[in-house]
């Protein structure tokens, strides 16, 4: 028998795939489901940072407020009507996932300043969610605001929020940093427990004939994977956090391979979109066929034996891919024109 059994954020779980936040999750029933079909915990979906600010009375009056003067004010901010549930909602749902299953339920919010998230995040706590997932989503479009002021930010937002609850909290992150594990390191000191690699923004798209800008979504593809072992064989075994990949994984070998990158967990989200909740029990049979054909008795076997600091050659990881890979593509162009 395969031991799928794993440990993230402190939490031991029966099996290394967990279920992104994903509006699938507002359902109770899915949230069921997802535990049937072997999920080993959830994230549930986000409540935004922006949700908690409109819920503050006074300030959504001020906002209000001389708009028939400046009508571009109404657009600052999303109506309260676009956010799926207010919070106390959102803590209700959260008792009613942990009294529906057994596996962990980790709460998500999004956002990228403290604004009310310390006293959100004692809710939660209270409310009985085993995890905090902060969903950090921050772009720079201030000229003045330099690389440093970005990090510092996320570095005091998760240290506000780890002073004031005892369980586990995890960082979602951009892949965009100029030094993650620079960045990693500096979460980990601000008490952070684990990573997960890396969110998906959802960038808007160009409306040519309405010149307009907006909203796209689309799910992720296994394309997208590469980054995300890339940075988690880099960061493994020189933090004391976990990792998680997040984005692109749809398959057995996508999960294997974030396993052998350094990951203890992975996630999935549009892969159930796509192929349904029942999707996370066809990818553990797959996993566990190639485990066993590999006379592997466990992950934990594998883990980490593809990452950095465990390959005899770490060019792989350096500017030694870049240029072998542009310089093997050359030589079949070469061949092939012969």
């Amino acid at each position: 028998m395969i031991d799928f059994s794993t440990h993230y954020l402190g939490l031991k779980l029966k099996g290394p795939i967990m279920v992104s936040s994903t509006p699938l999750s507002e359902s109770i029933d899915n949230i069921r489901r997802m535990e049937d079909a072997g999920a080993a915990a959830v994230v549930l979906t986000s409540l935004f940072e922006e949700q908690l600010i409109l819920e503050s009375r006074a300030l959504d009056e001020d906002l209000s407020r001389g708009t028939e003067s400046f009508a571009e004010s109404l657009h600052y901010l999303p109506e309260l009507s676009d956010y799926r549930m207010t919070h106390e909602v959102y803590l209700e749902h959260l008792r009613r996932a942990k009294d529906a299953v057994n596996i962990p339920i980790l709460a998500s919010l999004n956002g990228v300043t403290k604004g009310g998230w310390v006293r959100f995040a004692r809710d939660i706590e209270q409310a009985g969610a085993d995890a905090i997932e902060l969903n950090t989503y921050a772009l720079a479009t201030d000229c003045g605001q330099t690389s440093s002021n970005v990090e510092m930010q996320l570095v005091e937002l998760v240290e506000s929020v780890c002073s004031v609850v005892k369980i586990p909290v995890s960082i979602k992150l951009s892949q965009f940093y100029t030094s993650l594990p620079f960045v990693a390191h500096s979460l980990q000191e601000a008490g952070a427990r684990g990573v997960a690699l890396f969110n998906r923004f959802y960038q808007a798209d160009f409306d040519i004939e309405a010149l307009d800008v907006r909203p796209s979504l689309h799910f992720s593809s296994p394309s997208e994977l590469l980054p995300r072992l890339h940075a988690a064989a880099i960061l493994y075994g020189h933090l004391n956090v976990d990792i998680a990949i997040t984005g692109g994984v749809h398959s057995a070998e996508d999960v294997l391979k974030s396993i052998m990158a350094g990951a203890s967990m992975t996630m999935m989200a549009s892969a159930l979109h796509i192929h349904g909740i029942e999707h996370i029990r066809r990818v553990l049979a797959d996993m566990r066929l190639w485990l066993e054909k590999h006379e592997y008795n466990s992950l934990w076997e594998m883990r980490g034996c593809l990452s950095r600091r465990s390959v005899p050659d770490t060019s792989s990881f350096d500017r030694g891919n870049y240029i072998k890979t542009l310089s093997s593509y050359s030589m079949r162009q070469t061949v092939d024109a012969f």
